[in-house]
């Protein structure tokens, strides 16, 4: 099962470069402009503030935000179980396009589908040879 989730997938040297580009945007982009800023507030106590789509209480949402946009996103810069970590970043992701965004204009939804585009795509093909999850391999 380990080595599934572990698998980078294609290895060849442009496929590689093409799903290090993707790994390396992707997740510092998350980490920079959405997760950084969350984690600093739930560090100050603002978690109460946060939305609850869930229903799981708005501190617990914060949190569960911050791993996948902080935590989930290094992994995936790292190339690290990669298939894995994309999970709930493809969560988070469905969640601000459906929920919290769910009526608003398609220009508020975008960002949140393009990162779903590029996680789903981390998800499905893996890191490639330049990652962990490859040099294990």
């Amino acid at each position: 099962m380990l080595k599934r989730f572990m698998n980078p997938g294609p290895t060849d040297t442009w496929s590689s470069v093409g799903l290090l580009a993707l790994r390396l945007v992707a997740g510092a982009m998350m980490i920079y402009g959405h997760g950084w800023k969350k984690l600093m507030g739930l560090l100050d106590g603002k978690g109460g503030k946060f939305p609850d789509p869930l229903g799981v209480g708005n501190e617990l949402s914060m949190a569960l935000a911050v791993g996948a946009e902080v935590g989930a996103a290094a992994l995936v810069m790292l190339g690290l179980f990669t298939r894995l970590a994309a999970v709930p970043l493809m969560f988070t992701m469905i969640v601000a396009a459906f929920v919290i965004h769910g009526n608003d204009p398609f220009a508020k939804q975008e960002l949140a589908l393009l990162y779903l585009a590029a996680f789903t795509a981390l998800a499905c093909i893996g890191a490639g040879r330049f990652s962990v999850d490859g040099a294990v391999r």
